[in-house]
């Protein structure tokens, strides 16, 4: 007798008939395009077993329904992309979707490199320094009026020569006297502190910071020996060719303020006159 070879499903012979194996269980093609046949995504229907089952992300096609969405040509073996579920062909995706070059004004290609910089994209090759016209790639460049140039270029065209090191100065500069100098190369003239930020003050066009002004240049206080600098506001008193802080200028005996008051002099010492009455 011989052995029965049936459909696993709907139990009916398949002796000289097609079937497909599925996990080692036979099943006649009506019975398994019925129960794990793909639908298409495109006109719906079943995709049988005598067709190309084409996929993409889950999704399935008939081959003659893999086409663009919009230009309707077909996709098999060639480059596509995908936009809100539907599928575009490079040329069609590129069009509706891929940005324009700020330079040739052509589309940027997907899968193609592109620079970006403040909204604006360009192709590689295309972006370029305006004024020697290689391509700057990856390497630093500064904007000026819609134009981009490599470092090089924008220096010797556009920036100011730092009047201490001759060097172009491209960030950060500072102005003294109507001339350009770099923040670094800005520097106090005795203890070379950079000034940029800082008070100062100069004497025979140099740069001092206050510190070192003071120490050079000011009169000393009678009183404590430090400098005035007279700066900033700063009062003094001015006797016979000496000076006192305001807050300095005090009777030598009661340390009462005679700022404003009658004094008399002892020698070097200044008394009010309660004290210097017994002189």
């Amino acid at each position: 007798m011989t052995e029965r070879f049936d459909c696993h499903h709907c139990s009916e012979s398949l002796f000289g008939r097609k079937y497909i194996l599925r996990e080692e269980d036979p099943y006649c093609v009506k019975c398994f395009e019925s129960l794990y046949s793909n639908t298409c995504e495109e006109c719906k229907k079943p995709i049988g077993c005598d067709c190309k089952d084409l996929s993409y992300k889950d999704r399935h096609w008939h081959e003659n329904c893999f086409h663009c969405f919009q230009c309707k040509n077909s996709l098999v073996d060639k480059p596509f992309a995908a936009k809100d579920e539907h599928l575009l062909c490079t040329e069609c995706y590129s069009n509706e979707y891929s940005s324009k070059c700020s330079e040739c004004k052509k589309t940027i290609m997907p899968g193609t490199r592109k620079m970006e910089y403040r909204g604006n994209s360009w192709h590689e090759t295309c972006f370029i320094c305006h004024r020697c016209q290689q391509p700057i790639g990856t390497k630093s460049f500064i904007p000026k009026d819609d134009q981009n140039f490599c470092v090089p270029c924008y220096e010797k065209q556009f920036a100011m020569q730092c009047v201490q090191c001759k060097k172009a100065i491209t960030t950060g500069g500072v102005t003294y006297r109507e001339q350009p100098w770099h923040k670094e190369c800005f520097v106090c003239t005795e203890c070379k502190k950079q000034l940029s930020g800082q008070r100062f003050t100069s004497r025979d066009e140099d740069a001092y910071c206050l510190n070192c002004f003071c120490n050079l240049y000011a009169k000393k206080c009678a009183g404590c020996t430090n400098p005035i600098s007279g700066l900033g506001g700063t009062k003094y008193i001015s006797f016979e060719e000496r000076q006192w802080h305001n807050d300095c200028f005090n009777c030598k005996k009661c340390s009462l303020s005679l700022v404003g008051r009658g004094f008399l002099t002892e020698r070097d010492d200044i008394l009010c006159p309660e004290c210097g009455k017994d002189i």
